[in-house]
């Protein structure tokens, strides 16, 4: 990703905030510009790691974390449950409705590839699930796939 592409999302994910009445500080901005430009999801220890490589002073994990929450609440990134690690939201820069994010997560590479199903697939999954006699806690799904570029080189 080009840097005017990284700058463009940070400014929007600032204007989020603001419009949301928080603060991207330049710790938050640094931490989701590393999620941003990595082309896999990283651990908040992966991410402190790479935050501490450049940064003036160390930032423990803990902060990581609570950073990521932060994020994760004003929906700049994800956290992807089954592996426990974090992306950048695909769609900080797009100004059209969203959907409900679905994740691909290549086995072989550990690229992902955020996606949209429409709500109208969640609540017939919610209510499926009910009829079940269950309650569904969370309705993200995490898609175990392999990448073309991952196909391909298998060919």
């Amino acid at each position: 990703m080009n840097k005017q592409a990284v700058k463009r999302i940070l400014n929007k994910a600032h204007d989020m905030c603001v419009h949301s009445g928080n603060r991207l500080t330049e710790k938050r901005k640094r931490i989701l510009e590393l999620l941003v430009t990595s082309k896999i999801p990283l651990s908040a220890y992966e991410v402190a790691s790479a935050y501490n490589e450049t940064a003036d002073a160390a930032m423990p994990a803990m902060s990581v974390y609570r950073i990521l929450e932060f994020l994760e609440s004003e929906q700049l990134v994800h956290k992807l449950t089954s592996a426990n690690k974090y992306v950048a939201c695909s769609h900080i820069t797009c100004d059209h409705r969203h959907e409900v994010p679905q994740f691909l997560i290549c086995g072989n590479c550990q690229s992902v590839k955020e996606i949209a199903i429409t709500k109208s697939i969640i609540d017939d999954l919610d209510l499926q699930v009910k009829k079940a006699g269950y309650k569904l806690m969370n309705s993200q799904l995490e898609l175990d796939c392999l990448c073309d570029d991952c196909v391909s080189k298998a060919a």
